[in-house]
């Protein structure tokens, strides 16, 4: 009859009583707790949520309660449908730190008109910003020459590379030209770049990009250029600092550098 006899046993000797989540008494304040978060970080899902609020109340929390008061006050954000025909197999993050820095530039439109493009260098493994440069001109070989330089200064005190450390790039004009790969070259990095009309391929400076327009460009006033070049340190920096990531346990990617020199 393809019924669970457990299942038919408990029916019969009059049913088992419906499971229901616990209420504690202290829901009340973590819930307006939740409410602050999402008013300041609308963006954020569940699991960031949670991870704030254990910064917050200095405790554990379990996500699943977090979630079901998220739910019964319609705090959850919108799940897009995924392109089931994206799919890329190859692995872009690495075991350690300095072993393979992904770059990507992106254009932020103010609203009078003006644009600003935005070029980073993304660590693959801890998921630090380690270097970025904007322009109104667009991103041409002189503004990568700057950004490697740039990185290696900041994650080097000497500004010279220990050891070789590939540079993961699409196409784009300013980092295949010349100018860009020999500079590359003489510094020590490893120029990598990523096959034609195969953006998943780097795939970790695409999800930044989708991540960054998200929860700070998408969000904030973008009146006039200036105002969000003065903006953008202070974007930068909150990132590195407090953004919890789901690939580094939902540390910040400072957060996990320095869990990584203390232990």
């Amino acid at each position: 009859m393809e019924v669970s006899r457990p299942n038919l046993h408990r029916r019969l000797k009059g049913g088992s009583k419906s499971r229901r989540p616990r209420r504690r008494a202290d829901e009340a304040s973590i819930l307006q707790k939740i409410y602050d978060i999402v008013l300041k970080h609308a963006t954020y899902g569940y699991r960031r949520v949670t991870a704030f609020l254990k910064r917050l109340l200095g405790t554990k929390i379990n996500h699943k309660r977090v979630y079901r008061l998220m739910k019964e006050n319609n705090l959850l954000l919108f799940k897009p449908r995924r392109n089931p025909n994206r799919t890329h197999n190859g692995k872009v993050a690495t075991l350690a730190s300095n072993m393979r820095w992904c770059t990507d530039a992106f254009r932020i439109q103010c609203y009078n008109g003006e644009h600003l493009e935005v070029a980073f260098v993304l660590d693959c493994h801890d998921r630090e910003v380690i270097h970025w440069e904007c322009s109104s001109q667009g991103v041409g070989s002189d503004m990568v020459c700057r950004l490697m330089l740039g990185a290696i200064e900041a994650r080097f005190q000497d500004g010279k590379l220990p050891h070789s450390i590939q540079w993961l790039s699409d196409n784009g004009p300013g980092y295949v030209a010349q100018k860009s790969v020999s500079f590359g070259k003489a510094l020590g990095l490893e120029i990598c770049t990523t096959p034609p009309y195969s953006p998943q391929s780097n795939g970790m400076a695409e999800a930044f990009v989708k991540t960054f327009k998200r929860d700070y460009v998408g969000i904030n006033d973008l009146r006039c250029a200036v105002e969000v070049t003065d903006c953008l340190p202070q974007w930068f920096e909150y990132y590195n600092k407090y953004a919890p990531h789901k690939a580094l346990k939902m540390m910040s990617p400072r957060e996990y550098l320095e869990s990584r020199r203390t232990s």
